[in-house]
C-alpha cells in the first residue's frame, strides 16, 4: 500500500496552489514539496554563520 496521501496532495496542488492537472502531474516530488513549503533546503543564513564566512573569506584589497 502506498504511503502517499494522494487525496491530500491533489487538494493541496489543485486547490491550494491552483495548479492545472497537467502541471501538477509534471512536477517532481521535490518541486511540489518546495511549492508547498515543505522542507525548503538549507536554513537561513544567521549572523554567526555570516561572520564565520567573513572570517574564512576576507575581502582582499589586492585582488
Amino acid at each position: 500500500m502506498s504511503r502517499i496521501n494522494w487525496p491530500r496532495l491533489l487538494k493541496a496542488g489543485l486547490g491550494g496552489l491552483a495548479l492545472k492537472p497537467a502541471d501538477f502531474w509534471a512536477l517532481t516530488p521535490a518541486e511540489l514539496m518546495l511549492m508547498l513549503g515543505v522542507g525548503g533546503g538549507d536554513a537561513p543564513l544567521t549572523r554567526d554563520r555570516l561572520n564565520a564566512l567573513i572570517a574564512a573569506f576576507p575581502d582582499d584589497e589586492k585582488g
